[in-house]
């Protein structure tokens, strides 16, 4: 025989052998649990709000990556596309797109914040084009979020509810609300209010709509080898939805087009204060001209002027515009040194100088990326300070340039004014008169150049202004999908499906993994090697005696069987058979087992006694109706008493008899240690066949080892769902350990419900007999 362990043998994960019959059992409960699931799941789609997606493309101009047809059209300008400023590129502009200030200047002009409901008998409907109208006189700093009921009177007038607000106001009429603020109510021109219906509105900040929309917005660029942007967001209402992604583009692109006006706006103001500076000098230049011709009486230019201006008139050209430059970047050179606050500088003032010009446009560029983060964090940013940085680098980087390009001109405006000065050396014989008169003449053309430049770059920038387009255009106007993406059809009833089977397997296996009490006969065979002799059934029966001499019930042959299995265990030389009953604890059957097998026996013709030797908690007798006055330790205390004495006939059998355990005494294990007790059982042997020992539960208490060297072999009762899974050991170790000889294990009260073959007549009932068909909600909640 091979030895096992004492310890159960522990679960090793999913036996779905096991788990299978169960589910199979139980499947009027799945089948109930899918029906219910799949009708929650119907109930869902049914009344949960669809959320359509709105999607657009807006395709940016971006040199960077191509460039499109829009920035053709811009390069076609030539020198006056510079003066609009920087251009941006397409991930820059994906980013405009998902600042929360253009998403709060949409919410503010469409009134986002303000959501109308029709109210339903069951679920609530958002409404875009609603019959009124809120709108706010004095709104609160800070709104609280809050719903109003609201619904139209015979008498012309809406009743107004909210919380503890319940009032009848007019049309039109101011309502001032706590954290909410004054706002009126009015009719929406076009649109019918039907008096029956159901209306209501709620209230939200600004700030909460905003964080709600940027959280369904989507903007992403989905080739980086294009320059399109795509830009989705989810709503309930598709044309609402649609209305507030067009409104968003729309701000975008305006303020696209507000930054190049501002560029545009700088360079015509740095401009015409320089004209008017200009042209103030050039007014007094011309005065003094004038004076001095009429002082010194100065008619026409002699021919030997005429000479020297005409050899000269190439130097004063290269001159004059030396100075004009010089004049120039002394003046940026001071609007950069103002350190007052980052301001867009004018672009395109030095067309030559292509560098200078690149930084500018740099710069300006920048100074505009700045002012749009600022819309959205504080400028202790670690975004806004880098930036801060890089404009500071920027400006110094313009200023040394500036300086050195300034340097250059110093240098050229010296070698024209040497040359200048070379050929007037030769000409000493003109009048001072008239020297003094060139070098007016020659300062008026210096003037009169740069007012003439200026002129013409004014007029330059305030065409570009006027037109200016962004840097982007729709190419794919807001449109809904025509079905809803949430929620899915399919896989809602998936879910529903899968749920419906889940729920009730699930319940299936956890109180299968939480069960620690004997279910199977496969708990019991894998926990010990411990034969099993015999199976009973429940019996529906109150009676104490299930087996009669026609009885042809499951559990009268389950008995027979019983009988059967013993005699293949029994001695044949031995004339009787001594059989003790014992289990883990209290209240598995033991007496119940007894009387039964006991009348099994004695219907054969056997003569059969039943002693009740469970000296601490006695109770065949008292099942049998019998007199437990003067029994077993009566006789163990008072040796003048017989066995003939204590042998009391029972009514059931007139074969069978019973020895009733007598008074309770004070020391029950020395009892059955009294050499009386052999001497009795050993008398007894001679008068019946059989003798069936009632015992205490050997896992409580030892009595029952007591008794086992007068017994020929041992039941140990199980109870089907009563015994628990470790007590097993106790079986096991009896049997490894032979404590007890010749043992056998006999599964007590087993549910017709739980119907694994289980032995002979069990689940089928007895030949003859019809069983008792359960409803259909105990197969259900029973199996």
């Amino acid at each position: 025989m091979s030895t096992r362990s004492n310890q159960l043998p522990k679960d090793e994960g999913l036996d779905i052998s096991k788990l299978l019959p169960k589910i199979i059992r139980k499947w009027p409960l799945i089948l109930l649990s899918v029906i219910v699931c799949l009708g929650l799941a119907y109930l869902y789609l049914r009344y949960t709000t669809p959320m359509f997606r709105i999607s657009a493309r807006v395709l940016v101009n971006d040199e960077k990556k191509g460039g499109s047809a829009l920035g053709a059209a811009a390069d076609a300008l030539g020198d006056l596309g510079g003066l609009l400023g920087t251009k941006s590129t397409v991930d820059n502009e994906a980013e405009i797109l998902q600042t929360r200030y253009l998403m709060e200047q949409v919410v503010k002009d469409m009134h986002l914040n303000i959501t109308y409901i029709k109210k339903g008998r069951v679920n609530d409907i958002e409404i875009y084009k609603s019959p009124f109208t809120v709108q706010f006189v004095v709104p609160e700093d800070t709104i609280k979020a809050t719903g109003f009921d609201l619904e139209l009177l015979k008498n012309g007038k809406i009743s107004l509810k909210s919380g503890l607000l319940d009032t009848v106001v007019e049309f039109n009429g101011k309502i001032t609300f706590p954290k909410v603020g004054t706002f009126i109510i009015t009719k929406t021109p076009g649109q019918l209010f039907v008096q029956d219906e159901r209306y209501k509105f709620s209230i939200v900040s600004v700030d909460e709509k905003v964080a709600g929309l940027m959280n369904d917005l989507s903007v992403s660029v989905g080739n980086k080898l294009i320059t399109v942007i795509d830009l989705s967001i989810n709503h309930p209402i598709p044309k609402k939805g649609e209305d507030i992604l067009t409104e968003l583009i729309h701000k975008y692109v305006q303020g696209n087009i507000d930054d190049k006006n501002e560029v545009a706006d700088s360079t015509i103001k740095f401009i015409r204060n320089r004209l008017a500076f200009i042209s103030s000098e050039l007014g007094d230049l011309e005065g003094n001209i004038q004076g001095f011709k009429q002082k010194n009486n100065l008619a026409d230019m002699t021919e030997q002027s005429k000479l020297l201006v005409q050899n000269t008139s190439s130097f004063m050209n290269e001159l004059s515009k030396v100075e004009t430059q010089l004049s120039i970047l002394s003046n940026l050179q001071e609007y950069l040194k103002d350190e007052s606050g980052n301001r867009v500088l004018p672009s395109s003032i030095l067309p030559g100088d292509m560098v200078f010009t690149g930084l500018i446009d740099k710069y300006n560029a920048l100074l505009l990326d700045r002012d749009r983060r600022l819309l959205g964090v504080t400028e202790t940013n670690p975004v806004i300070t880098n930036l801060d940085k890089q404009i500071k680098n920027m400006r110094t980087d313009m200023l040394a340039n500036l300086i050195s390009t300034k340097n250059g001109l110093e240098i050229t405006k010296a070698q024209l004014q040497g040359q200048m000065k070379s050929v007037e050396g030769q000409v000493q014989q003109i009048p001072a008169t008239e020297r003094n008169y060139l070098n007016l003449a020659r300062q008026q053309q210096i003037k009169q150049e740069l007012y003439i430049y200026l002129m013409q770059k004014s007029e330059e920038t305030a065409i570009s202004k006027t037109s200016n387009i962004a840097n982007s255009r729709t190419i794919d106007p807001p449109k809904s999908e025509f079905k809803p993406f949430s929620p899915k059809k399919s896989v809602v009833a998936l879910v529903g499906l899968f749920m419906g089977l889940a729920i009730p397997i699930g319940i299936i296996y956890l109180l299968d993994v939480l069960n620690n009490k004997i279910n199977t006969k496969e708990d019991i065979t894998e926990a010990t090697e411990v034969p099993i002799l015999g199976e009973i059934s429940h019996s529906d029966d109150s009676a104490n005696l299930a087996v009669s001499d026609n009885s042809r019930s499951a559990i009268s042959e389950q008995f027979r069987a019983l009988r059967t299995n013993l005699s293949f265990y029994h001695n044949e030389n031995e004339k009787t058979k001594v059989i003790l009953l014992t289990s883990s604890m209290s209240g598995e059957g033991k007496s119940f087992v007894a009387i039964n097998l006991g009348n099994v026996l004695a219907i054969t013709g056997k003569r059969v006694l039943l002693m009740e030797l469970d000296l601490r908690k006695p109770g065949m007798s008292g099942k049998l109706n019998t007199s437990n006055g003067v029994g077993f330790t009566n006789y163990v205390v008072d040796k003048s008493l017989t066995a003939k004495d204590i042998v009391k006939p029972l009514d059931i059998h007139e074969d069978l008899f019973i020895v009733s355990s007598g008074p309770i005494p004070p020391n029950p294990a020395e009892t059955l240690l009294n050499p009386r007790t052999k001497e009795l059982i050993d008398e007894l042997r001679t008068q019946f066949d059989y003798i069936i020992i009632d015992a205490p539960p050997i896992g409580i208490i030892t009595d029952a080892q007591l008794l086992e060297p007068h017994a020929d072999v041992c039941l140990y009762l199980v109870r089907h769902k009563f015994t628990l899974k470790n007590q097993l050991h106790i079986v096991d170790d009896l049997f490894r350990t032979k404590k007890m000889k010749k043992i056998g294990i006999v599964i007590n009260d087993i549910v017709l419900s739980d119907s694994y073959a289980y032995g002979y007549g069990y689940g089928y009932g007895s030949y003859g007999e019809e069983i008792a068909k359960k409803g259909f909600w105990k197969r259900i909640f029973k199996g």
